[in-house]
């Protein structure tokens, strides 16, 4: 039987796949099956999604009913009302009696309901509100769609779970009006706890500020990087585990190389136990790690140099100085002249500029590039 990776990246993960988030799974599991409020803010990358859906997972075998909308696969507010309606009729329900449930929990509404065979010949399930055109239609239809949960939970006599997943998208849709209609329905449905979970820290921060409608609506929890000296002793675990005996120090290296991102780090552990386990190797050294880096690198090289050229020339030579400077003091004096860069005010328009892309995220007072692969092509490949 061949061996598996034991590295997982760009998919959600189990638990079997997370490193440490202990603490931070126990907290959204009592939040959640307390019926709280939970904001979850993280930067991209850092493992948000995985960690809802396993803490979901949890509780659902606890008998919690839970439901998973993702607000920015939404591309327009009734588009997400209807998304959402369809998640919460269809959490746990037999697909016979999904009409006469939907009929039954939305009486102020005509819904279109249609079932349908997927391309996997499992049976699909489909709800719409074509009848909904204004604004004040639309503001009936949330209304009714936010107060399913309370209903839901009473006539189940179970408590609901329910993640809103890349949360911030909701400000996209309508204003405040949103926000406003959302945040007076769940405040009072003491069965239903929520996860607010979002990846756009600055714009999760604002939705949670004074004179926003969920100001002090529950608790916030911001995931943070792993404690790195744990995060590479269990890579090192992880490869022995498989049966590659990895040299003292891998772990530590891999976590430097991906900046302590959590995607990032277990994108090169499991690229690099491929390469290994190709050769079929036992032992996995610094050498190898560096070797799969550089393979990893050439792939990227076209994408990267592409995007590079995107970038006007103030733009790469931020780029460039927060990489070499490790993103910190970018508007000094002395950073500034190091790296020839213009004034304060021009070096902040590009610097901004480039987390609009999201090229660079802001961590605290310091500049980080958002793929680690492409902070090392930066510094390897430019000048």
């Amino acid at each position: 039987m061949a061996a598996t990776n034991p590295f997982v990246y760009g998919e959600i993960v189990t638990s079997a796949a997370f490193a440490d988030r202990e603490q931070e799974r126990d907290r959204l599991r009592r939040d959640l099956a307390s019926g709280q409020k939970v904001f979850l803010i993280s930067p991209r990358r850092y493992g948000k999604s995985s960690l809802v859906r396993d803490v979901l997972r949890g509780l659902a075998r606890e008998n919690v009913l839970t439901v998973e909308v993702t607000v920015a696969a939404s591309s327009s507010y009734v588009g997400f009302l209807e998304s959402y309606a369809r998640a919460l009729v269809a959490a746990d329900t037999p697909m016979s009696r999904l009409r006469r449930w939907t009929s039954e929990l939305l009486t102020g509404v005509r819904p279109e309901v249609r079932f349908d065979t997927a391309a996997t010949g499992e049976p699909g399930f489909s709800l719409a509100f074509p009848a909904v055109r204004t604004a004040r239609d639309t503001a009936r239809l949330a209304a009714e769609v936010f107060a399913l949960p309370a209903r839901i939970a009473a006539e189940r006599k179970q408590k609901l779970a329910i993640a809103l997943d890349e949360f911030q998208a909701l400000t996209a849709f309508d204003g405040d009006t949103a926000e406003q209609a959302l945040r007076a329905a769940v405040q009072d449905q003491r069965a239903v706890g929520y996860v607010f979970a979002g990846s756009e820290p600055s714009l999760m921060e604002r939705m949670i500020s004074p004179k926003r409608p969920f100001y002090k609506a529950g608790p916030v929890v911001r995931l943070q990087k792993i404690d790195p000296d744990v995060f590479g002793d269990w890579l090192e675990a992880r490869f022995k585990a498989s049966g590659i005996k990895a040299e003292a120090g891998l772990g530590a290296a891999i976590v430097d190389l991906a900046g302590n991102v959590p995607y990032d780090v277990q994108r090169l552990a499991h690229e690099a136990w491929d390469d290994l386990h190709e050769a079929g190797r036992r032992t996995a050294t610094l050498d190898d790690l560096h070797a799969t880096l550089t393979r990893l690198l050439g792939e990227q090289h076209t994408v990267f140099e592409e995007s590079w050229q995107r970038l006007t020339l103030a733009q790469r030579a931020a780029l460039r100085a927060i990489v070499l400077e490790d993103g910190r003091e970018m508007l000094s004096a002395d950073v500034r002249t190091r790296h020839r860069l213009s004034g304060a005010s021009s070096v902040q328009a590009a610097l901004t500029a480039l987390v609009k892309q999201d090229v660079v995220m802001k961590d605290g007072a310091s500049y980080v590039v958002t793929d680690s692969l492409y902070r090392e092509w930066v510094a390897r490949k430019t000048f």
